[in-house]
C-alpha cells in the first residue's frame, strides 16, 4: 500500500509538472500539428493521468488486510515457505494482485500457486499445474 501511496505522489507533484513543462516547451516550437515533441508529451502527460486515475481507483478501494489469531492456514498475507518437487525450497508472500512483486517473493493468490497453496496447512501437498507440467509443494512453514 505505502508503494502505492509513493508511486500516487511522484506521478501528482513530480511527473505531471515534468510533462506540463515539456508540453510548454513543445507549444513554443510552433505548428502543433507537426510537432513531434508536443505529440510525444501529450502522449505521455496521457499515460501520467491515466495511471495516476487507476492508483487513485486502487488507493480508494484499498482494504488493508491485518492477520490476527493463529496462521495456521494459508490466507492473503502469509509468509508461506514451500518446498517443491526435487527439493528445492521457496518462500512465497501472499498478496493481492496490485502488491506482486516476483523478485522479492511476492506472489498473488490469484496466481495458480498462490491460488493452490490457499487454505491449506503446514505439512500438506499440494499440486499446482504449470507450463512444464504438473509440480508438488510441500508446505513447511506459515507465517
Amino acid at each position: 500500500m505505502a508503494e502505492l501511496q509513493a508511486e500516487y505522489q511522484e506521478l501528482v507533484t513530480g511527473r505531471r509538472m515534468e510533462v506540463a513543462d515539456r508540453l510548454k516547451k513543445a507549444k513554443e516550437f510552433g505548428d502543433l500539428s507537426e510537432n513531434s515533441e508536443y505529440n510525444e508529451a501529450k502522449d505521455e502527460q496521457s499515460q501520467v493521468e491515466r495511471r495516476i486515475m487507476e492508483l487513485e481507483d486502487i488507493l480508494k478501494n484499498a482494504e488493508v488486510i491485518t492477520r490476527s489469531g493463529k496462521h495456521d492456514e494459508v490466507s492473503l498475507g502469509s509468509v508461506v515457505e514451500v518446498e517443491k518437487d526435487g527439493g528445492m525450497k521457496a518462500v512465497y508472500n501472499i498478496v493481492g494482485s496490485q502488491e506482486v512483486d516476483p523478485e522479492q517473493g511476492k506472489i498473488s493468490n490469484e496466481s495458480p500457486v498462490g491460488a493452490a497453496l490457499m487454505g491449506h496447512k503446514a505439512g500438506e501437498t499440494i499440486k499446482v499445474r504449470t507450463l512444464k507440467g504438473e509440480v508438488n509443494y510441500t508446505i513447511k512453514s506459515i507465517k
